[in-house]
């Protein structure tokens, strides 16, 4: 099995791992910890989340730069661009720390409105723990970059599994033994540099990559920013989406609505996480037929595959979310969280059409032509947030995502026009294959899945029974009704290695 094979399947068991650990977790964390308290632990790293832009984009450099000297042979090449890089990495957490120190002393400021003295003085010491977290990170993120770039997934992807499980195990420790919002950001802290440190063995020891200044040039740095920018701003854009909403409502309201946002967008990223599981791997391979010179239609036909494996895959999370998510959620972190469920099934359903697209991202930035997604993403994302704003006042969290999905939408329906003019994208085709087969069948599960929502009963037996009939029948009639062949093979083939061992 190939290196992007494995890649995948092993991103889906660690976002399953990380799915069934976090909706397992978070009601203990949520007890542990009351609302207020888990309201102010999301609200700061959301304001954390805003310096990681910092990054500039150069971890996603790195993989497509690392790719592409790989793909022409160029060790001298490769090696001074990483030390080019670690270079401009170094200034970027000197950046960090400067810019976190500065916030460091306005926070009071900036919540007096919506956190008590006590919070004010715990947001500090969380934020000043973060901050050096993130000093460290985002140096250390470049090993992994180096890896994917290299189609190495295995062996990093492991590494974030065990991660994962130990730091969960040390999670309901810590808490159990009275700890706090601020020990969460202390355990996160430690796991981080350790995972750097054994990243960064296995780069030097295993891979034998080296990186070695030969020469200093402005063109190559020059270059990497030109490519790097519009990264950047694309991951300022993601932080307006996922982000800004939490620092609105962390303005305008207080903790707890903070605190019920924060889990309507966590469940919401977890959807996305199940297409990002396939599309994240494909960006080298974007890069290759990118130097290749691949065709509009090679590329139509690569992102139509990708595009439907995700929407299986997609669909069958929308619709056990649409017909039980309330169930679950009342019963996974009770009737104060209503709201979070509804929040969630509305990142859902505007956060579909981009997921399947997500290989278009990866050609653009093997194409280095971020500039004009970015640019419509950011205003569009930014008017979408001042729309969210204007509706929280009177509407809250369901106010907020109201607003920053419409911006959503607005941009993804202008980019497709982008990708079919400029990347010569077929764009109706793709949207055209995409539903072949298996929306149509869709819909027949949905209601199907309505019926089997009947059976009277409100509790966790009643939800798991619900679910493992929906499951059972969204299994049978997709594989036999709504897949093509080779989607179906996809399926057969690790049987039939699996048999063979």
């Amino acid at each position: 099995m190939s290196q992007i094979k494995k890649g995948a399947a092993l991103n889906y068991i660690n976002i399953l791992l990380t799915n069934i650990i976090g909706l397992l977790l978070t009601p203990y964390i949520i007890s542990k910890l009351g609302n207020g308290e888990f309201g102010l632990y999301t609200l700061i790293g959301s304001l954390v989340g805003y310096i990681s832009v910092l990054d500039f984009g150069l971890n996603n450099t790195i993989i497509r730069f690392v790719s592409k000297y790989r793909a022409e042979k160029n060790k001298i090449g490769e090696e001074n661009f990483l030390a080019t890089s670690m270079i401009i990495y170094m200034f970027i957490s000197v950046a960090v720390v400067i810019i976190g120190l500065i916030t460091y002393f306005y926070i009071g400021q900036i919540f007096s409105n919506s956190l008590t003295i006590e919070e004010i003085d715990k947001a500090k010491i969380m934020f000043a723990i973060l901050v050096f977290n993130l000093a460290i990170s985002l140096p250390g993120g470049a090993f992994n970059g180096i890896c994917f770039g290299l189609e190495e997934f295995v062996f990093p992807k492991l590494i974030n599994i065990f991660r994962y499980i130990l730091r969960t195990l040390v999670v309901i420790t810590i808490l159990s033994l009275g700890g706090k919002a601020i020990s969460l950001v202390i355990i996160d802290t430690v796991f981080n540099v350790l995972i750097i440190a054994i990243n960064i063995f296995y780069v030097f020891k295993k891979l034998k990559v080296k990186i070695k200044l030969h020469r200093f040039e402005t063109k190559l740095i020059k270059e990497i920013f030109s490519y790097s920018v519009w990264i950047f701003i694309a991951v300022l854009v993601s932080q307006f989406q996922w982000k800004a909403g939490q620092m609105v409502l962390g303005v305008l309201t207080n903790t707890t609505v903070v605190a019920i946002f924060g889990v309507g967008i966590m469940l919401g990223t977890y959807y996305g996480a199940f297409s990002n599981a396939i599309s994240g791997v494909f960006l080298p391979r974007a890069t290759q037929m990118a130097v290749g010179k691949a065709s509009g239609e090679e590329l139509t036909d690569m992102m139509i595959k990708i595009g439907r494996i995700s929407f299986i895959v997609l669909l069958y999370i929308l619709g056990a979310f649409s017909l039980y998510g309330k169930q679950f959620v009342l019963l996974w972190v009770g009737e104060t969280y209503y709201n979070s469920w509804l929040i969630a099934l509305i990142i859902m359903i505007a956060y579909t059409p981009p997921l399947v697209q997500a290989f278009g991202q990866s050609i653009l930035e093997a194409k280095n032509k971020m500039a004009f997604k970015v640019i419509l993403y950011l205003f569009c994302i930014g008017i979408g947030t001042l729309l969210g704003a204007f509706l929280a006042k009177e509407h809250g969290g369901i106010g907020m995502i109201t607003g920053s999905t419409i911006g959503w939408i607005i941009g993804q329906n202008i980019l497709n026009i982008y990708y079919h003019k400029v990347i010569k994208i077929n764009v109706i085709r793709f949207f055209k294959e995409l539903i072949l087969k298996t929306f149509p069948i869709f819909i027949v599960i949905l209601i199907l899945g309505f019926i089997i929502n009947l059976i009277p009963g409100n509790g966790w037996l009643n939800f798991f029974i619900k679910s493992i009939m929906y499951s059972g029948v969204y299994a049978l009639l997709m594989y036999n009704y709504g897949m093509l062949p080779y989607e179906k093979e996809l399926i057969k083939s690790p049987l039939k290695h699996f048999k063979k061992n």
